[in-house]
């Protein structure tokens, strides 16, 4: 089917109907699945989706070839220049542990051997955000649309119908622009294609009994803040969309410096994706019962419905749930509940194999380096295991009070002020109180899935140093770009020398403390 009569099918008001109901039918037999026992008893498993994207050996952005996704494990993001490396879901024991770091390894290295070996000029990036726009600028890279007969295309955007759908359906809504308002820019764009300039990792945790499930997502919502604060990597957007004098030379850049975001990627996919006047991302509202993740769903603004007959390649045929699934896929929160599947990480998984209920935890950057990348996932899970093990008081944090947490981390990094309860039940906002227990609590849930005590405290040893050094990314990047301002250069030049100093000791360290 011609693309753009599907995109135009899946606008309609019929296709919206017909979608809708097959969503609320299928949530309706998920909900009973659920409440009959179907997803229980899995066991502990986890699970990681990490985002790279491509850069030439100047370091500026560039598109990848088609020939690296054929191998399992790869999938397409929305941009040319991106890729996601979905993890094999393993069981949360050593071996399973073991096994996942080096897989991830592996498929880091394979992926970058293999873009050489197609392009020498072609490196793959482990970054939060890319700055080094590409020849024609992120302005006209971002903004490239084919339009016709009312249906936009974005050049630049991978070619899959669904993707054009929802770029459609999202730029419709918004009036016929997405707008970038972050400080030192104040741009819009004919396409959703500017998240592009994000990418992230997502670490997945398989919950063994329906019951316990709130707990776990609830104690996830409360660890934004502590968790995000430590991560922080992407502060800076390409020095070309800022907004520029006459001479080249924003004004003020080292107030710049001081009012960007750590961490601008969240802002930035927020105001992509809600910029159709519905709350598609955003720190989702506490849970009293696992069913309530299908809810929240059903509930969801569609966006860019699709039909699965419209599927060429029949895979999916004789899915029961696959209207939902991909209504899934457009439901953006910054901690999700999945039903099903097993722990891959998958955008919309496979509800029709019969698996248990899974936290993912999106609110990452992707990390500077595979060992960085794996200690933030170590963290991640231990905690939301050692939390829900110790009987740990921490879903006693007010909602609002966790949100605050989590967005002042986004703004503020480690300097944010962070939100917790103690495991003696009383609420602090003393830094050195808040990470002992987090790192404690991580050890602890890692050695309740058979972990030893030394491996436990090794996993998390990376992030942990970010800890004792008092430093991220985030503040590493701002520190870099300030030096070079001081050095009389402009803000574009300080932010790429910035960048193409992270990409060299991304490559050439184990991981960011020892920076």
């Amino acid at each position: 089917m011609d693309d753009r009569a599907t995109v135009r099918r899946a606008l309609a008001a019929d296709t919206r109907e017909t979608f809708d109901r097959r969503v609320a039918e299928q949530a309706a037999a998920l909900r009973t699945a659920i409440r009959d026992g179907d997803f229980d008893g899995a066991g502990f498993a986890v699970g990681l989706e990490v985002e790279c994207y491509a850069v030439d050996g100047a370091g500026r952005l560039t598109t990848l070839p088609d020939t690296l996704f054929g191998a399992p494990g790869r999938t397409r993001e929305i941009g040319r220049h991106n890729v996601e490396l979905n993890s094999t879901p393993h069981p949360f024991d050593p071996e399973g542990v073991a096994a996942q770091a080096t897989e991830l390894q592996t498929a880091v290295d394979d992926l970058r051997a293999e873009a050489a070996a197609v392009d020498a000029d072609c490196r793959i990036i482990t970054d939060g955000m890319w700055t080094i726009p590409p020849n024609e600028g992120s302005q006209a890279y971002l903004g490239a649309i084919t339009e016709a007969e009312g249906i936009i295309v974005a050049d630049n955007m991978q070619p899959k119908p669904r993707y054009h759908a929802i770029d459609n359906a999202l730029v419709d809504h918004a009036d016929g622009s997405i707008p970038l308002a972050v400080p030192g820019t104040d741009a819009s764009f004919p396409t959703i294609l500017v998240e592009s300039l994000t990418t992230s990792i997502q670490p997945h945790l398989q919950i063994t009994e329906a019951s316990a499930f709130p707990t776990y997502f609830n104690a996830a919502i409360r660890t934004l803040g502590p968790v995000l604060a430590l991560a922080t990597n992407s502060p800076f957007l390409p020095g070309d969309l800022y907004d520029l004098d006459a001479d080249g030379v924003i004004n003020d850049p080292e107030r710049l410096v001081e009012a960007t975001p750590h961490e601008l990627r969240v802002p930035v996919f927020e105001a992509t994706v809600n910029s159709a006047g519905y709350p598609k991302a955003g720190c989702p509202a506490d849970i009293d019962a696992a069913t309530d993740i299908i809810d929240r769903v059903v509930d969801d603004w569609t966006c860019g419905p699709f039909l699965q007959e419209w599927e060429a390649n029949g895979d999916d045929e004789g899915d029961p749930y696959w209207e939902f699934r991909h209504k899934y896929g457009t439901y953006w929160r910054w901690v999700r509940g999945i039903v099903g599947g097993d722990a891959s990480g998958e955008d919309e998984p496979d509800l029709t194999t019969a698996g248990a209920l899974r936290i993912e935890y999106r609110p990452l950057p992707t990390q500077p380096t595979v060992d960085d990348i794996l200690a933030l996932h170590w963290l991640v899970v231990g905690l939301l295991r050692g939390i829900v093990a110790a009987d740990h008081p921490l879903t006693e944090l007010p909602w609002a009070d966790a949100r605050e947490s989590f967005y002042n981390a986004v703004d503020n990094g480690l300097d944010a002020e962070l939100h917790w309860v103690t495991a003696d039940g009383e609420a602090t906002t003393d830094h050195d109180a808040i990470y002992e227990e987090v790192f404690d609590l991580a050890e602890r849930g890692l050695r309740e899935q058979g972990l030893s005590e030394g491996d436990a405290t090794d996993r998390i040893a990376p992030i942990r140093a970010r800890w004792d050094q008092e430093t991220t990314p985030s503040q590493w990047k701002k520190a870099r770009v300030r030096e070079e301002l001081a050095d009389g250069e402009s803000l574009t030049t300080a932010i790429g020398s910035m960048q193409r100093d992270y990409y060299e000791l991304s490559q050439k360290r184990d991981s960011f403390a020892e920076w």
